[in-house]
């Protein structure tokens, strides 16, 4: 069915007539908007484009309601109170404290301030003015650095280094106030790769959250993009480093899918092999994210995270009925790879969804026989 991927392309040029995909038994094609025959992914309860959340990979309401308090009072006590109560060697907080740095980090460049205008995010700088000592503040504005460094800069710049060293300076900080956290040294790896740390420095940094947190999916995923050829390592590289990882994963932790984000992160510009997607490297790793997905706890704050690339993966390879099962775990937010790469990250996922939808249905499937 390469035909299909054809059709994508011209899809991923006009997305507005994706809803109108024909499900034909054996095939996909384009149907005029209204056609009786086209696919709908509003059958299967699937929320709207526009209503699509794309700040997180998946649901967590005391961040959103506590997010909405900070922005809408623009006092930082609450995001304070919650990080405190957050586990700290848990997913969650590492997540958290993204989801905060990104919201400052945000208000800053629609707001940047003026004469008249205090700048956006200020709630952040107070908050490490009055609790110098508060170690979830200095997390999170570490991690506000790094992504102010990452989006306003380019790396090898003069402005890039200096950003990226104060945001260095900061993550030894946090580091101090909270001994046993891993997050400041996660926040770090992100320095690392953007300072071109040496292999044997990042190894130093890497041993210090494997003493803290040594199956922390978060903090490999941030390690994978150090040992990518895009970055200071090669494809061997990663590949080593996702596979000893999954080798090492005990039952029921999501680091079994760690091999698929290396197969997504060394993925070719142009694919010019037929079936590279049903090959035995992408399959393997499909096969492992799947057998992690069934075994992770159904609350694990990274399953999302899985699920979202594995319908990547499973469109890509025409496995529609095993896409659709990752759907209904995760539609309604599209905070994660590979929305996140596209400037539009609902849009690039209803591209996803709508293939999904036409494919299971040219297959025979229907909202009757999907299984929730």
């Amino acid at each position: 069915m390469e035909i299909l991927w054809v059709l994508m392309a011209a899809v991923l040029l006009s997305f507005v007539l994706l809803p109108f995909l024909r499900r034909r038994r054996g095939g996909i094609e384009l149907v005029p908007a209204g056609h009786p025959d086209a696919a709908d992914p509003a059958d299967y309860g699937f929320m709207r484009q526009e209503e699509l959340d794309i700040r997180m990979p998946g649901p967590d309401q005391d961040l959103l309601d506590v997010l909405d308090l900070v922005q809408r009072t623009q006092d930082y006590k609450a995001a304070s109170q919650l990080l405190a109560g957050t586990e700290r060697e848990g997913e969650q907080r590492w997540q958290r404290v993204q989801a905060f740095a990104g919201a400052a980090s945000l208000e800053l460049r629609q707001r940047p301030g003026g004469v008249s205008e205090a700048p956006g995010g200020q709630w952040l700088r107070v908050w490490r003015a009055e609790q110098p000592k508060d170690a979830g503040g200095a997390a999170v504005h570490a991690e506000f650095l790094v992504q102010q460094a990452w989006r306003t800069s380019t790396p090898g710049t003069d402005d890039f280094r200096i950003i990226m060293e104060e945001a260095r300076a900061a993550c030894g900080e946090a580091a101090l106030l909270a001994p046993g956290d891993p997050v400041p040294y996660i926040v770090e790896l992100s320095v690392a790769r953007g300072l071109a740390y040496s292999q044997a420095e990042f190894e130093q940094l890497w041993l210090k959250i494997l003493d803290r947190a040594p199956n922390h999916m978060g903090a490999h995923l941030a390690a994978l993009h150090y040992w990518c050829e895009k970055w200071h390592g090669s494809r061997e590289l990663a590949y080593g480093f996702a596979e000893a990882a999954a080798a090492r994963a005990p039952h029921g932790s999501l680091l079994a899918a760690m091999p698929l984000f290396a197969v997504f992160e060394h993925l070719p510009e142009v694919n010019l092999v037929s079936g590279f997607y049903q090959s035995e490297v992408v399959t393997k790793a499909i096969h492992g994210a799947l057998h992690a997905v069934h075994s992770a706890r159904a609350d694990d704050p990274m399953l999302a995270h899985v699920r979202h690339l594995l319908v990547f993966f499973l469109v890509r390879s025409e496995r529609w009925a095993e896409a659709m099962s990752q759907l209904v775990h995760i539609d309604g937010h599209v905070g994660a790879l590979p929305w996140t790469l596209s400037a539009d990250p609902a849009a690039e996922f209803a591209i996803y969804r709508a293939l999904a939808v036409a494919g299971y249905e040219a297959n025979g499937g229907s909202p009757a026989t999907l299984a929730q």
